[in-house]
């Protein structure tokens, strides 16, 4: 029996193993020869490399100073970033070319040398003691993969390095192979490899991280950190003694890194800012680097400021918050909610674009307006009195009254029946004529037009619509559009009518500069404004100093009333904290512009002393009182008092009613609510959960009634 034929079956496949990979290492060769020589004929039968894996990068959103905010899959879902290689840790270059492709400078695409001395390994060894495929020869099979490695497969890769170094520089090819060279999984790329193992960017990696991105793609599914640590750390020490032998690293700081710990799991990919990711994202989905407005440090720090107030205030309230530059309109934070992946407080809802109550944040706007029109002054005496308006009687908040008080307290306090007759004296069609002018749109029921009771809350606002008239404000009353692409930053420029005429602008802004801040904070230095929408459903705090505007929301996603929810108390704090993330405020501009009039109550003209309002009656004009109405809870609602979460003590639920004659008595579930006969409103514990029945009834027997559900 012939030579050919002894042996074990081990034996002879190890034979025509070595037969081949020689084979191989010689089509290479022959390749490096051609190459030398031109290799025309073959390039024009193989037609050019295929580029297009480097265009299905992954989609980046980033800060307006490049930082990442939230990258997105391929289309194949795999995290494939694009790289930069002047982002790239010098160090981790260096080792890479040193294990990989030390010629790497030098050869076109084929390294005749290597493949002699792969050969001669492999005759002398009867194994592989080192590849010959350069880094540009990996990017070939990269690009075009084509299953098992054999001899046909080794010749196209290096006839297509050969292409590839006539047609890319060594950067270019050198950012092209980490970009695409597997990491483990659905990992591509030394950026998306250093962010998932590292959690940081790959400019500056150690020694130890560096060394284990070298070893990685060779053979990223077996040595894949999260899965495999011991084969992982194994791999890298070995190429932390090639470097020491390279003469690349030093003996002391390759034993140094050989104690450092691989990781053992893959980081959570970043999602800052991801609604408004989301957004841009979802309308040019073609581009793939958006670079935002977004100050990456600050929304990070603005993120954790909403998830920390959310937690403290109830499990299923969140919080958005705004921050927009007052100069440009450049949105700098964007926060949508109280955490994106927290579905008990429908975090994937971004509630900055939620049409909501405004409360009383628009009546700076009714204020201003007045001022315009010459009807008030800030120091001008109004009255603030239980106040009829045909059918509509307002009534604030407190459900007191504090009488005769100056326009500027009226604001500062957030009055209701000052707002009220002010709005009817200029005319609730006026106030929503002048927002749609600033690109507002308010919206309203259908087939209904704007009445008093807008001004109170009665409409349907965003908050961004919000930020950008407080920014108006803060800006002496021209309305910018706010921006959030970089791009569109400085080309931005103001509406062609203003909000508010410059005096009358600063009249507000100065009254709201002297609002009492809420409780351990310093006044005077934020000029701001509070709101609680009807039904305790939704607070609010907008603000701005002499660089930004701030605009605070809280509330239930699902729009459920949730008692004690209150402006000033719950949104106001978070308000001045967001300030204070913000390097603290900038001066405001207090100095007056040409035409204010500065003066007292007693030095204005006398028609502007004491503004009376306009045909209004403390009642009907047959003098009977208005329809007892249950304001609150209004009837269907679903109140979280916390009972359906365990509390051993549920929060009590506030009753409230306007109109009929006093005294009311306030009822639930048939059983009276111990209360002030002579006050509108009462306080009720609950038992726990469930549904109830709520009643009021006036001295002359009316009644009003609601069914409610407590949660």
């Amino acid at each position: 029996m012939g030579a050919t034929s002894t042996g074990t079956p081990g034996a002879r496949r190890r034979g025509r193993w070595r037969k081949a990979a020689l084979l191989g290492l010689a089509g290479v060769a022959l390749a490096a020869t051609l190459g030398a020589a031109g290799l025309g004929i073959l390039v024009e039968r193989l037609g050019p490399p295929d580029f297009s894996p480097l265009a299905d990068v992954s989609t980046l959103v980033v800060d307006r100073n490049g930082a990442l905010l939230r990258p997105f899959t391929t289309s194949a879902g795999r995290w494939r970033l694009p790289v930069d290689i002047a982002e790239v840790d010098a160090r981790f270059l260096d080792m890479l070319i040193a294990y990989e492709d030390r010629r790497f400078r030098d050869h076109h695409g084929v390294d005749p040398l290597a493949v002699l001395r792969a050969a001669g390994q492999l005759a002398t060894s009867g194994h592989i003691v080192s590849g010959a495929s350069t880094i540009t020869m990996q990017l070939a099979r990269l690009l075009e993969p084509h299953g098992e490695r054999s001899f046909a497969g080794k010749f196209v890769e290096a006839v297509r390095a050969i292409q590839i170094e006539r047609r890319m520089t060594k950067d270019e090819i050198l950012a092209a192979y980490l970009t695409l060279a597997p990491y483990g999984g659905n990992l591509e790329g030394v950026r998306a490899a250093a962010l998932a193992y590292f959690g940081k960017e790959p400019r500056r990696l150690s020694v130890a991280e560096a060394a284990l991105l070298v070893a990685l793609p060779q053979s990223p599914e077996r040595r894949r950190p999260d899965r495999a640590p011991a084969a992982a750390e194994a791999a890298r020490n070995r190429v932390l003694d090639r470097m020491v032998g390279a003469g690349v690293l030093e003996a002391p700081a390759a034993m140094a890194a050989r104690e450092r710990s691989v990781p053992t799991g893959r980081r959570p990919v970043a999602m800052i800012a991801a609604h408004l990711a989301e957004e841009v994202v979802a309308a040019a989905p073609e581009q793939k680097i958006h670079r935002l407005t977004i100050e990456r440090s600050l929304q990070e720090s603005l993120e954790q400021l909403a998830a920390d107030r959310a937690a403290l205030l109830g499990k299923r309230l969140s919080v958005a918050i705004l921050v927009v530059d007052n100069a440009t309109g450049a949105v700098r934070a964007h926060v949508g909610s109280a955490g994106y992946l927290d579905a008990a407080r429908a975090g994937a809802i971004d509630m900055t674009r939620a049409v909501r109550s405004p409360g009383s944040t628009l009546k700076p706007f009714i204020y201003g307006l007045a001022f315009e029109e010459g009807v008030v002054h800030p120091e001008t005496l109004i009255e603030d009195r239980p106040t009829r308006f045909d059918a509509y009687r307002p009534e604030n908040f407190e459900d007191t009254y504090q009488g005769t008080v100056t326009v500027r307290q009226a604001l500062q306090l957030s009055l209701n029946v000052p707002a009220v007759s002010l709005l009817e004296a200029i005319g609730p069609d006026r106030l929503f004529a002048r927002l749609r002018e600033a690109g507002v749109e308010p919206k309203l029921p259908p087939s209904t037009r704007p009445n008093l009771a807008v001004g109170l809350g009665g409409v349907g606002l965003r908050l961004t619509d919000l930020a950008g008239l407080y920014a108006a404000i803060a800006r002496g009353g021209s309305v910018v559009p706010l921006v959030v692409e970089a791009e569109n930053e400085m080309a931005n420029v103001p509406r062609d009518r203003p909000l508010l005429a410059r005096v009358a602008d600063w009249y507000v802004a100065d009254i709201l500069a002297g609002a009492p801040p809420p409780n351990n904070a310093v006044g005077g230095l934020i000029a701001y404004k509070t709101g609680t929408s009807y039904g305790y459903r939704d607070a609010w705090s907008i603000g701005f100093d002499g660089k930004h505007t701030v605009a605070v929301w809280i509330g239930r996603p699902d729009g459920a009333a949730v008692p004690g929810l209150v402006g000033r108390i719950a949104a106001a704090p978070v308000l001045f904290d967001a300030f204070s993330r913000l390097g603290g405020p900038a001066p405001l501009q207090r100095r007056a512009p040409f035409g204010a009039l500065v003066a007292s109550t007693a030095e204005l003209p006398p028609p502007l002393r004491h503004y009376r309002g306009l045909d209004v009656v403390a009642s009907s004009p047959d003098g009977a009182e208005a329809p007892l109405v249950l304001t609150f809870p209004p009837d269907g609602a679903a109140v979280d008092l916390g009972a359906a979460g365990g509390a051993s003590v549920p929060s009590p639920l506030a009753l409230k009613a306007a109109g009929g004659r006093l005294p009311l008595v306030f009822m639930v579930n048939g059983r009276p609510v111990t209360s002030s006969p002579h006050r509108r409103e009462a306080n009720w514990a609950p038992d726990g959960p469930g549904f109830a029945h709520l009643s009021v009834i006036d001295a002359d027997g009316a009644v009003a009634a609601a069914t409610v559900r407590v949660e």
